[in-house]
């Protein structure tokens, strides 16, 4: 039997659509783990973490004054204003307690951390059902009203989770559940966020009170697995579980076998323009993550679900004209792409690509890496500008932008810190994948 009948007959086994002969092409190039090159790989992320992301952030980026991070800056590092998103402190905060747990214990890194908590602990909302502000002045005091959906408050209480870890004060940890379940609570009223649509279709969308969201039920997943990975606790694994359920059950749309970013609050699928709607960056970037809490519980089978449908998207985001990978199909149906790269969404790519060859030496995450990875290093770095950032957004061809205005303070340094970490574990087992090993003492 030929490679391209036995790729059809396996991709119907798994209720998938028969890979194209191009990828069965690309399939059979599989190469070694040792193929890689996992030092020349490893040595390039801790150049880009420590030698450019770090130094710029720590000089231009975090408030050494009242504590946090100001990302309006240019690429030269000149200060566009003071004023501070709430997203970016707690992301800001889980970076610089994750470097400290996991690569880099020094003390000055456990400070940085340290100064967001302090300042996001000034805007923290009297009424306790309250969200915290979008935006806070450069001391903390609160900017404006406050925000309309959860992702400000949870990207707060993931960051708390990982400098309870950095710390070893479980107060932090105690805090970040709080939130978790004051969120949980709001996101399950059926009048939540109405103009969730504008987000992905343009001021134009039509209203859809009580959606599900994908990318919500990603940040609870994303927060509730690191904080049960610290302390058990039955109703953040039921978060956990139920994440994982909407996602793979619900929001899988097995018409043409991708996730829907907004689903119906029953978790029933929309008929109108929202059931064309797969916002493939939050898959890519969800999916990874429902593989590591695979792992974490051991669990092969869910592994392998998420790893299917992971690929799958992967596939259909390419951007096969100009390379990399377009995030935004707003109608499945007419094929209708926003046309404009994204730095995220190669990065989530490319940590769940590695997660795959790290699990199981995945032939097509093999041959999916090489060619990502020297995309977004040829098209993202700003060098022409002489400047050490990523461009966090651009056009369809990723045409230098020297008007940017944010320094990325969370995708960027996640994507480096995690696969610096699976290509050390992978070196010191010899390149050989977690399944042909016995050692499953990973970070998370």
């Amino acid at each position: 039997m030929n490679r391209r009948v036995f790729g059809q007959m396996f991709a119907a086994t798994l209720g998938l659509p028969a890979i194209p002969s191009v990828a069965v092409q690309a399939l059979t190039k599989t190469k070694t783990i040792e193929d890689l090159n996992l030092q020349s790989i490893h040595d390039q992320y801790h150049k880009d973490l420590f030698d450019d992301y770090l130094p710029f952030h720590e000089r231009f980026v975090i408030d050494h004054k009242y504590g946090g991070f100001a990302c309006s800056v240019r690429p030269n590092g000149e200060r566009v204003n003071w004023e501070k998103t709430t997203w970016f402190q707690g992301r800001g905060m889980w970076v610089y307690s994750f470097l400290y747990n996991n690569l880099a214990h020094e003390q000055k890194y456990l400070d940085f951390a340290a100064g967001a908590v302090r300042m996001v602990e000034r805007s923290k909302p009297k009424d306790p059902e309250a969200f915290w502000p979008k935006e806070v002045e450069r001391d903390g005091t609160p900017y404006g009203a406050p925000d309309r959906d959860i992702y400000s408050d949870m990207f707060i209480a993931e960051g708390l989770v990982e400098f309870s870890r950095a710390s070893g004060e479980r107060k932090y940890w105690d805090q970040a559940r709080e939130i978790v379940l004051k969120c949980l609570h709001k996101y399950d009223q059926p009048d939540y966020f109405p103009e969730i649509g504008q987000t992905y279709l343009g001021p134009s969308a039509p209203p859809f009170p009580g959606a599900r969201i994908e990318g919500h039920w990603m940040a609870f997943l994303g927060t509730t697995t690191q904080m049960l990975a610290m302390h058990p606790d039955p109703q953040l694994q039921q978060i956990s579980d139920r994440s994982i359920d909407a996602l793979l059950n619900h929001h899988y749309n097995p018409r043409f076998q991708l996730i829907n970013e907004l689903i119906n609050h029953d978790l029933s699928r929309p008929t109108d323009l929202y059931e064309q709607l797969v916002y493939a960056g939050h898959a890519i970037e969800t999916l990874w993550m429902v593989m590591y809490e695979a792992r974490r519980r051991n669990d092969p089978i869910l592994f392998d679900k998420a790893a299917d449908i992971f690929r799958r998207h992967c596939d259909v985001a390419r951007d096969r004209v100009y390379g990399g990978l377009l995030r935004n199909l707003k109608n499945v149906d007419q094929n209708d792409w926003t046309l404009d790269k994204t730095l995220f969404v190669h990065q989530e790519a490319i940590t769940g690509s590695m997660c795959l060859i790290e699990e199981t030496g995945d032939p097509w995450a093999m041959n999916f890496f090489p060619p990502l990875n020297q995309y977004i290093h040829s098209k993202f770095p700003m060098r022409s500008l002489h400047s050490p950032l990523w461009q966090v957004t651009g056009d369809r061809w990723v045409t230098v932008d020297p008007n940017m205005t944010r320094a990325e303070n969370y995708h960027q340094p996640r994507f480096l810190m995690r696969n610096l970490l699976a290509v050390q574990r992978l070196i010191a087992r010899g390149g050989k994948p977690i399944r042909s090993s016995s050692d499953r003492n990973l970070t998370v």
